[in-house]
C-alpha cells in the first residue's frame, strides 16, 4: 500500500475555494489533484517541446481504423 504524509498548510480562502468549486470534490482531492498537475506539468513541457518533431508510420486514418 502507498504510504502518505498528512501535512499542514496554510492558504488563502478565497483560492481553497475556487479550486473546490472547480474540481467539485472536497479538500483533501482538490489539493491531490494540484499536487498531480504541478508534478506533470515537467512533462507536458517535454511533450509540447516535441510538437511537431516526432514522425509516425502510420496516418490518423489507418490509426482511426484500428480502433
Amino acid at each position: 500500500m502507498e504510504t502518505a504524509r498528512k501535512i499542514t498548510v496554510e492558504v488563502p480562502l478565497a483560492l481553497l475555494e475556487k479550486a473546490q468549486q472547480a474540481s467539485g470534490t472536497g479538500v483533501t482531492q482538490t489539493v491531490r489533484t494540484g499536487l498531480q498537475l504541478v508534478a506533470a506539468s515537467r512533462t507536458y513541457a517535454r511533450l509540447r517541446k516535441l510538437r511537431g518533431k516526432v514522425r509516425f508510420s502510420r496516418t490518423s486514418a489507418e490509426l482511426k481504423a484500428d480502433r
